[in-house]
């Protein structure tokens, strides 16, 4: 049997690759598994050898120790793979595919599952709606940051490539299908940009780089992205995104020396609950993102909110944001007609098309959030530059398939 290395969290600050059991068709008890998913049986599941898997800032937050997350979790829910064993349930898949795994979980079968709402599947996470591979509170399914993984319902949930040699030569695009694609994608949807719109996208990592493209996509006139981190607004820039420093102040005065007022029609959150306050040396203040994106979004617009919010963060900053708990002036939003749209992002509803995109050289989406390959015993270091600001996403190459 195959050995199975694994990046998996040890202490805030910390991952290690360790050892891990190869996969079989039945969820073991282990860190973080639900103790009501233990013995789960597979039948419909695959096991993959894993071709490309992504370090996420969703990740990060774990690893920084803002979650309940225990020690010996196996990371990673950005999974690409070719298929090396089927459950006796698979019909449609087989030995050799290479496929793209959503990172939510959905089992195809349940009311939401059927009416496209695939992050909030009602059957695969015992405690509360939908799932995620190595994720806290997700039902225990086990990352995929290692050797080989096992994918549950795999005939509803693996995108298969329609031509293998094709999609190796495309794999560091291929690969951010699994999530930071679709879900910045779904931001920009969500926050309704079309043909002409101007957007404000908070965030210049590796998923708001993502929204910044598919606005681009969309149709956008001029997409705007906020950060504070020089090099990651560089990055914007470089695919023709107009950039505002966070160091300096709030986003509304830089927005009107681009557009003329200070108010776009579309807004994007692609930073979640450790955002911090505006200003040179500002403090984590995590309403901040979502109050100035109601003040600069024009009435009767929508925000798009893929930045991750939780119901547990052991280093909030008060009582109040330990339990996701925010000071938010819902006023703004009720008097604007805003819309909101949060929650993970129903990844089938997208990536087929993005898929293609990336198959007819429509967008380059590798390029545009800088992806990086490394090993994955060098995982850690690609944790820690990540942490640091590093204006790259980077893909762990766990089985040697991504030739540099």
């Amino acid at each position: 049997m195959a050995g199975n290395n694994a990046v998996a969290y040890k202490s805030p600050g910390k991952v290690e690759v360790i050892d891990i059991d190869y996969p079989t068709f039945e969820l073991k008890d282990g860190p973080g598994v639900n103790p009501a998913n233990v013995g789960r049986k597979v039948p419909h599941g695959v096991i993959l050898k894993t071709v490309a898997t992504n370090i996420c800032g969703s990740d990060q937050h774990m690893v920084r120790g803002r979650t309940t997350a225990p020690p010996d979790l196996v990371l990673g829910h950005e999974i690409t793979g070719e298929v090396v064993e089927t459950g006796p349930d698979v019909e449609f898949l087989q030995v050799g595919d290479l496929v793209s795994v959503p990172f939510n979980i959905a089992c195809g079968r349940c009311r939401n599952c059927k009416e496209r709402k695939t992050g909030i599947c009602l059957n695969v996470n015992p405690d509360r709606p939908g799932s995620a591979y190595g994720y806290v509170d997700m039902g225990g399914w086990v990352g995929g940051q290692a050797n080989y993984v096992l994918v549950p319902y795999a005939d509803f949930n693996c995108l298969k490539f329609p031509d293998k040699d094709q999609a190796l030569e495309k794999i560091m695009d291929l690969t951010m299908l699994s999530d930071i694609f679709p879900t910045g994608f779904h931001g920009a949807v969500t926050a309704g940009v079309g043909v002409g719109s101007t957007v404000y996208v908070a965030g210049a990592g590796p998923v708001g780089l993502a929204a910044a493209t598919g606005a681009l996509l969309l149709g956008a006139a001029v997409v705007i992205v906020g950060d504070m981190n020089a090099d990651r607004l560089k990055q914007a820039a470089s695919f023709g995104c107009e950039t505002v420093d966070l160091t300096q102040g709030g986003p509304a005065e830089q927005i009107e020396q681009i557009l003329g007022e200070p108010l776009v029609d579309c807004g994007v959150d692609a930073v979640g609950f450790e955002a911090k306050g505006h200003g040179a040396g500002a403090s984590e203040a995590p309403a901040t993102v979502l109050n100035s994106l109601m003040d600069i979004t024009a009435a009767g617009g929508a925000l798009g909110i893929p930045g991750l919010y939780v119901t547990g963060d052991p280093g909030g900053v008060d009582e109040a944001a330990k339990k996701g708990s925010l000071s938010l002036s819902l006023g703004t939003g009720w008097a604007k007609s805003l819309s909101f749209t949060t929650g993970q992002c129903p990844v089938m509803k997208y990536n087929r098309q993005l898929m293609m995109a990336i198959l007819h050289d429509r967008v380059s989406i590798a390029k545009n959030v800088n992806a990086k390959a490394i090993s994955l015993e060098d995982a850690p270091r690609g944790y820690a530059e990540f942490d640091s600001g590093a204006a790259s996403k980077y893909v762990l190459n766990p089985n040697g398939y991504i030739k540099n």
